[in-house]
C-alpha cells in the first residue's frame, strides 16, 4: 500500500513538473518601440520631405507656367492658345503621374522595410521562446487581441525590447 500511494505521489509530481511555460508580449508596443523600427521610420519621414520638396518645386514651376500663359493668352492665336493647353495638359499629366510613381515607390519600399523588421522581430520572439523554455508565447495588440486574459508577470514585451534594443544598438 506504501508502494502504490509513493508512486502515486511521485506520478502527481511529474505531471505537475510538466507544465507548459506561457507568456504573452504586447506586439504594437515591441514593434513601435523597437529602436530599428524607430531608425527605420525617421529614415521614410526624410525620404519621405525629400521626395515631396521635390515635388513642390515641380508643382510650383507648372504653376507659374501656367500664370505666365494666362497672363499672355490674350495677345496669341487661337491655334497658340490651343497648343499651349495641350502642352500645359501633359506637364500636368506627367506631374501627376510622377506624383504617384513616387509615392507608391515609397510606399512599396517602406512596407517591404517594416515587413523585414516584423519577421526579425518575430524570429526573435520565437529564439526568445526556444532559449526559455517557453511552450508557447502568445501575441497582443490592439486590433486582434488573442488573449482575454493574462497574470501579471506573464508579459515579457518589456523584457524582449530591451534584448532586441540591445541587440540592435551592438550592430
Amino acid at each position: 500500500m506504501k508502494k502504490i500511494l509513493a508512486i502515486l505521489v511521485l506520478g502527481m509530481i511529474m505531471t505537475s513538473c510538466d507544465q507548459e511555460k506561457t507568456a504573452y508580449v504586447d506586439t504594437s508596443k515591441l514593434i513601435q518601440e523597437y529602436r530599428e523600427m524607430e531608425d527605420m521610420e525617421a529614415e521614410f519621414t526624410t525620404k519621405s520631405d525629400s521626395v515631396r520638396q521635390q515635388l513642390d518645386a515641380a508643382a510650383s514651376e507648372f504653376q507659374q507656367e501656367v500664370e505666365e500663359y494666362q497672363a499672355n493668352m490674350n495677345t496669341m492665336s487661337q491655334s497658340d492658345r490651343q497648343e499651349k493647353e495641350q502642352e500645359l495638359m501633359r506637364k500636368q499629366q506627367m506631374l501627376q503621374q510622377q506624383q504617384q510613381a513616387q509615392g507608391g515607390q515609397l510606399r512599396a519600399q517602406s512596407d517591404a522595410a517594416v515587413d523585414s523588421i516584423v519577421k526579425k522581430v518575430k524570429n526573435y520572439v520565437q529564439e526568445y521562446g526556444e532559449e526559455n523554455g517557453y511552450t508557447y508565447i502568445f501575441g497582443s495588440n490592439d486590433s486582434a487581441n488573442s488573449i482575454m486574459f493574462a497574470k501579471d508577470g506573464k508579459d515579457l514585451t518589456q523584457e524582449i525590447l530591451e534584448k532586441l534594443n540591445a541587440e540592435y544598438d551592438a550592430n
